[in-house]
């Protein structure tokens, strides 16, 4: 950290900072599926809910998935009695199904370590399945107004510009962290916490920053030297591999396909899919696509297969495609191709399930 920067932060005016970042929330806050109104106490499944949900996955999306799911489910222990494949076939779609299982798990922990009541403290919050330093934090804050940092994505732009960060993400975290701690104060923390989330979110965006709308422009470093769209620094990113696989789409004569489930542990753990080859980064060898292969059966190439791409690595699918007469229950799950939408299977194979329709 520079001399310039240090003496910045030192004489940072955080009380001024949150006194004028509430006011703004106060009038320009968003109305949100899962934020109690003003004057309402925050609900901690809610909360809970929605930020698991919003974990790599935009607001829009997130949406109608959480009105869903509080609507089937509108406590924790609902969620805690659901069986885990309605839970996974209301969230296909939402991606990174491991929030899913851990969210299930959670929601039991809760009931069985908890009574059904959400605790308060970040550290007991943590203990619980699937819930890490954010999570916590925007819990105990916005459900129970604990002084607790909650830094997202877009708070850590927000900081990474008011005070200049140099590193780059993700070396700048535990700065950011630390001046996101610095920042939030003993009154409101909640309030605080979702007025950064929202100015990051509409005013302080990563492209084009909307600085003359700002209530703390005259407080942020980036916006006195002009370089707002410089911050957050990002490490380069490393070139994704590309993966290579053969699934099976089966199909009777009544319409049905046939599924199987993914086990628990893993990518897309505990999902339906399209049985098929292990994705590997060379093409898979003649031997291994016959093995994988649930029947022997007339089987047809499609031309063209898909290409979907996980966090970590791109794949690239062929299809082959089959039909056979009624039986076969041994297999796997057989479920009527219209009734695809309904049933826990993720994007990738619902992209499978487009493409066979196309021919």
């Amino acid at each position: 950290m520079s001399a310039d920067n240090r003496a910045w932060t030192a004489a940072y005016p955080a009380a001024r900072h949150a006194e004028l970042l509430l006011d703004w929330y106060d009038r320009h806050r968003r109305r949100l599926p899962w934020r109690a109104l003003p004057g309402e106490q925050a609900d901690p499944y809610r909360v809970w809910l929605s930020e698991v949900m919003l974990q790599q996955t935009t607001v829009q999306t997130v949406a109608s998935y959480f009105v869903d799911f509080t609507t089937r489910w509108p406590k924790v222990g609902d969620l805690a009695a659901a069986p885990l494949d309605d839970l996974l076939a209301r969230w296909a779609g939402l991606g990174y199904y491991a929030r899913a299982r851990n969210l299930h798990k959670c929601a039991q922990a809760v009931v069985a370590r908890h009574g059904g009541v959400f605790p308060s403290d970040p550290e007991a919050l943590r203990a619980l399945p699937g819930i890490g330093d954010y999570t916590a934090a925007a819990i105990a804050s916005i459900a129970f107004d604990v002084s607790a940092a909650v830094m997202d994505g877009n708070v850590e732009r927000v900081i990474a510009r008011l005070f200049t960060v140099e590193d780059p993400l993700p070396k700048s975290k535990p700065a950011l962290k630390a001046l996101t701690e610095m920042l939030t104060p003993l009154k409101r923390p909640g309030d605080y916490a979702q007025a950064m989330m929202d100015l990051g979110a509409t005013i302080c965006t990563p492209k084009r920053p909307a600085c003359g709308l700002c209530p703390v422009r005259g407080h942020c470093a980036a916006w006195v030297a002009g370089t707002m769209e410089r911050y957050p620094l990002k490490a380069p990113k490393a070139d994704k591999p590309t993966r290579h696989g053969v699934c099976y789409v089966l199909m009777r004569k009544d319409g049905a396909v046939l599924l199987r489930k993914r086990p628990e542990s893993g990518l897309l753990g505990g999902m339906l899919e399209f049985p098929g080859t292990v994705w590997t980064e060379s093409a898979p060898t003649v031997e291994a696509i016959a093995a994988a292969a649930p029947i022997k059966a007339d089987w047809r190439d499609l031309a063209t297969g898909i290409r979907h791409t996980f966090t970590h690595f791109h794949l690239e699918l062929s299809i082959r495609v089959a039909q056979v007469g009624l039986g076969y229950p041994k297999l796997g799950r057989w479920v009527a191709f219209e009734k695809l939408g309904d049933v826990e299977l993720p994007t990738l194979f619902a992209k499978v399930a487009k493409r066979v329709l196309k021919g």
